[in-house]
């Protein structure tokens, strides 16, 4: 019987998390909401008016271009590595103040409504944060 030496398989899977499709996987992850939600904008403009409207933003024409622009800008950044720390910031920032006037869950009676608008509060830091990570490693591979 052969004991198994768990080192065997670590080194193939840290060289495949390691490998660049693999963060390529990770950004477009990272920034398929983004992508999707601005070519949502894009494709039904008045649409996108009525939102940021619906959260009291004027001029909501303005604010719905703006985020448009900044949501597959800013995506395009990550992506393709062209100053994707200022992308992720910038999405990260974002995110939490979209999150902070959309997700008020505390403004919600204790329920199921509640309990699904706390989960995506919570959820949006958490992107929030995986953005800030990757703007992080973005830094610390340009200073080695």
């Amino acid at each position: 019987m052969r004991i198994v030496d768990t080192r065997e398989f670590a080194l193939p899977i840290r060289q495949l998390l390691t490998g660049r499709a693999v963060r390529l996987i990770a950004y477009a992850g990272l920034c398929a909401a983004y992508v999707q939600g601005g070519l949502v904008k894009l494709w039904d403009f008045p649409g996108a008016v009525a939102e940021m409207a619906h959260f009291g933003l004027a001029p909501a024409a303005l604010f719905a271009v703006l985020v448009i622009v900044l949501e597959l800008a800013a995506s395009a950044m990550i992506l393709t590595g062209w100053l994707r720390w200022l992308g992720a910031v910038a999405l990260a920032a974002f995110t939490l103040l979209a999150t902070a006037i959309a997700l008020r869950f505390w403004e919600l009676p204790p329920g199921p409504p509640r309990a699904m608008m706390t989960n995506a509060f919570f959820e949006h830091l958490g992107l929030a944060g995986g953005l800030l990570l990757a703007a992080w490693l973005d830094l610390q591979e340009k200073r080695a």
